[in-house]
C-alpha cells in the first residue's frame, strides 16, 4: 500500500482556512493524519503556515483540488 504525504504551504491562512476545510473535508476518508505547522508567540500568531497530510493511497484527486489553490509538495512512500 502506498503512503503519501502532502506538503501545503498556505499563506494568509486565516482567509483560506475555510477553502481548505471544505476541501479536506470533501476527502476526509483518504486522510489518516493532520498537521498543521505555524510560527507563534504569546503576542503573535503568524498568517502563514504548513499543512502536512498523510494520504492513504495515492490522493490524486486530492492533489489536483490542493495545487488548485496552494503551493504542493508530494513524497511517496
Amino acid at each position: 500500500m502506498t503512503m503519501t504525504i502532502i506538503g501545503i504551504k498556505l499563506e494568509n491562512r486565516l482567509e483560506s482556512a475555510i477553502e481548505f476545510q471544505k476541501i479536506i473535508t470533501k476527502f476526509g476518508c483518504e486522510i489518516r493524519t493532520r498537521i498543521g505547522l505555524h510560527s507563534s508567540e504569546k503576542e503573535v500568531c503568524s498568517n502563514n503556515g504548513v499543512i502536512l497530510l498523510e494520504i492513504a493511497g495515492d490522493g490524486k484527486e486530492l492533489i489536483d483540488e490542493l495545487k488548485k489553490h496552494w503551493e504542493v509538495q508530494v513524497m511517496k512512500f
